[in-house]
């Protein structure tokens, strides 16, 4: 015996604006002497308008208690999502794989979590009824009545969480940094200039002229080149910060990122042995790599890198990505965009982890690098500031 609710009602989003809010719960009755146990419910809350939506997601785990969980449904409209908040969501067609964050991964009999999710829809947008929570159905088979939301005239601006998102301030972080604390040129007190395999001409330096928040902000000029590394490292010893690491960084560059292969920020792993778990660009897009066997996520075909972002130029840049020093898992934000091709939570994605996922050791980043290293073509000029890497979610 199955019970499903599905009801329309309306609520404002201002004074000025109200949008249809469709709420789809889905739970499984108790069941009868030798059937299977509920595992979980989800309620499923959409606030739309024409051509977009937010769907704020409840889901109560009704099993045994779990360290981390995944949620999974399938749009039968049109939706695609285009960001997620409290929750690492993935898309691959009408497919949707909802991870928890690290922080909110726990839940006990009866607990629940809460996340979002922000994307788009063209003709149709029914609500999904075929939730599962990690491989096991909450109930739905396809056959909840679907309803398609009224378009209003304004969308809202922001995303409406119903937990607080992570704050911009450091709060507890290991390091904290908008180099204020930097009296000269050179850089001092916590960091400190390194070149981790050869030095050329590549530079590095305090500028007191161009910065995100505050006076100063840490300049490198990048040379093209495999013996120009520049980088700057922080003293902070992060080998035991986690199990999830979050870094928040804003980073300012002045030319797109090249064809060549680039890094800018470069972390010794312990994992590979010292070898470094690196960000940076490759084919004009951002990308991870892995110094230890040169893996790539994501993976370098076409439609690999479509599913990464470039790095906009000329402007600051909130970097965020979080490293699962357990599981494995990375993600990795621009903004306040999840880029899909720069997710790695152990399920193979074609054309985004294949080589990424072909290492079963998770990374252990135990230091912060910034600065520039090309092995090919690859001048640049960057600026960062505001940096921040800690055991919680840090938000721009």
């Amino acid at each position: 015996m199955r019970t499903r609710i599905l009801r329309l009602l309306r609520r404002p989003w201002t004074a000025a604006v109200a949008a249809v809010a469709v709420v789809v719960s889905v739970l499984v009755a108790m069941p009868a002497s030798g059937a299977a146990a509920a595992t979980c419910r989800v309620d499923y809350t959409v606030d739309a308008w024409a051509g977009g939506y937010t769907a704020r997601v409840r889901v109560t785990n009704l099993g045994p208690s779990v360290n981390d969980w995944r949620l999974t449904w399938t749009y039968p409209g049109d939706q695609q999502v285009t960001s997620a908040w409290n929750a690492t969501v993935t898309q691959t067609g009408a497919s949707v794989v909802a991870v928890d964050a690290g922080w909110n991964g726990a839940l006990s009999t009866g607990g629940t979590a809460e996340f979002g999710v922000q994307g788009t829809w063209r003709s149709a947008g029914p609500a999904p009824d075929d939730f599962a929570l990690n491989g096991a159905s909450c109930g739905g088979d396809g056959g909840t009545p679907s309803a398609t939301p009224s378009p209003t005239t304004t969308p809202p601006t922001t995303p409406p969480a119903t937990t607080e998102p992570p704050s911009a301030e450091c709060g507890d972080a290991v390091i904290c940094s908008g180099f204020e604390d930097q009296a000269g040129p050179e850089p001092s007190g916590d960091w400190r200039f390194t070149a981790p395999d050869c030095q050329g001409t590549g530079a590095v330096a305090v500028d007191p002229a161009v910065a995100h928040g505050g006076g100063r902000s840490l300049r490198v000029d990048g040379r093209a080149g495999y013996c120009n590394h520049a980088f700057v490292t922080h003293a902070a010893d992060l080998s035991s910060v986690g199990p999830v690491l979050y870094v928040r960084m804003w980073v300012r560059h002045t030319t797109a990122l090249p064809t060549s292969h680039v890094t800018f920020v470069s972390m010794p792993d312990s994992a590979q042995a010292g070898r470094a778990l690196r960000v940076g660009g490759q084919n004009g897009a951002l990308q991870w790599n892995r110094e230890s066997d040169d893996a790539t996520l994501p993976a370098q075909s076409p439609a690999g890198v479509a599913l990464s972002r470039p790095l906009p130029t000329d402007g600051w840049q909130c970097l965020r990505f979080a490293v699962d020093t357990s599981a494995g898992h990375l993600d990795t934000w621009l903004g306040d965009e999840q880029v899909p091709g720069l997710h790695a939570d152990g399920v193979p994605t074609q054309d985004v982890d294949q080589q990424w996922l072909a290492r079963g050791t998770a990374p252990r980043p135990t230091a912060l690098r910034l600065g520039w290293e090309s092995y090919a073509t690859g001048d640049d000029t960057l600026w960062f500031d505001d940096v921040a890497v800690g055991s919680a979610p840090i938000g721009c």
